[in-house]
C-alpha cells in the first residue's frame, strides 16, 4: 500500500481506495455483461437451431423450406446425403400415398365382398328377396349381418394399416419440406384417380337386362 501511495503523490489513501473499488466494480460489470451476452448468444443459437438450421448435422426447419441434401426425417439416422437419395425419398413418398388410397379401396372392396357372400348364402338358404314363396309373398332376409372373427380380423388389419400409413405421411408433412408436400399431393392424385374410379348411379329409366328367375308362383 505504501508503494502505491508513493507512486501516486498528492493522492490520499481514501482516493486510492475509491479508485481501486471503482476499477474492480467496472471490471466485474464488464465481465458480467460479457457473460450475459455469451449466454444470450448461446440461447439464441439454440433457439435458431431448434426452429431452423442444423441439428446433429441435419437440416431441420419448422417453417416452409426447400432443403434437400442433409435433411433428416423422423430419425437422425434417416439423413439424406445426396440428391439421388432425396429423389428416392420423393418417389417413396408418392408410393406411400398411392398405397394409402389402395388400402382404402381394399377395405371397401372387402366389405362389398362380405356382403355378396352373405347374399349368396341367403340365396342358397332360400331366404333371398329375389325368391318368392308359394303364397306370393316375398321371403324376408336379414338387412345386416355381423362378420365372424376371421373376417373382422382381416377388416381390422386393413384399416389399421391404412391408419398407420396416413399417420406416417402426416409426420413427413410436418417437416414443411416443399418437395415432400408436393409429392404427397401428387401421390394422392394418382391414388384417387385409380382407386376411386368407381361406377356411379345408372341413367334414369335404364334397367339392365336380367334373366328371368324361377319363382314359386310362375314355375
Amino acid at each position: 500500500m505504501e508503494s502505491m501511495m508513493s507512486m501516486m503523490p498528492g493522492m490520499s489513501m481514501g482516493d486510492a481506495m475509491t479508485n481501486t473499488a471503482t476499477a474492480t466494480t467496472g471490471s466485474l460489470s464488464t465481465t458480467a455483461t460479457a457473460t450475459a451476452s455469451a449466454m444470450m448468444a448461446s440461447m439464441t443459437g439454440v433457439s435458431g437451431t431448434t426452429m431452423s438450421g442444423m441439428m446433429n448435422g441435419c437440416k431441420i426447419s419448422m417453417l416452409w423450406n426447400w432443403y434437400t441434401v442433409d435433411t433428416c426425417f423422423l430419425l437422425t439416422a434417416w439423413r439424406i446425403r445426396s440428391g439421388g437419395g432425396f429423389a428416392a425419398l420423393c418417389i417413396g413418398v408418392i408410393l406411400m400415398t398411392i398405397v394409402l388410397q389402395a388400402l382404402g379401396w381394399l377395405a371397401k372392396f372387402y366389405d362389398q365382398r362380405l356382403v355378396q357372400q352373405a347374399k349368396q348364402a341367403a340365396i342358397h338358404a332360400g331366404t333371398s328377396d329375389s325368391l318368392i314363396a308359394k303364397d306370393g309373398h316375398h321371403v324376408s332376409s336379414p338387412s345386416s349381418f355381423r362378420p365372424n372373427i376371421t373376417q373382422q380380423a382381416v377388416r381390422t388389419l386393413v384399416r389399421t394399416a391404412q391408419f398407420a400409413m396416413a399417420y406416417w405421411i402426416m409426420l413427413l408433412a410436418m417437416y414443411y419440406n416443399g418437395y415432400v408436400i408436393i409429392c404427397i399431393i401428387l401421390g394422392s392424385f394418382i391414388g384417387i384417380y385409380f382407386f376411386q374410379w368407381d361406377r356411379l348411379g345408372g341413367l334414369p329409366g335404364y334397367a339392365p337386362e336380367t334373366h328371368p328367375e324361377p319363382t314359386g308362383c310362375c314355375g
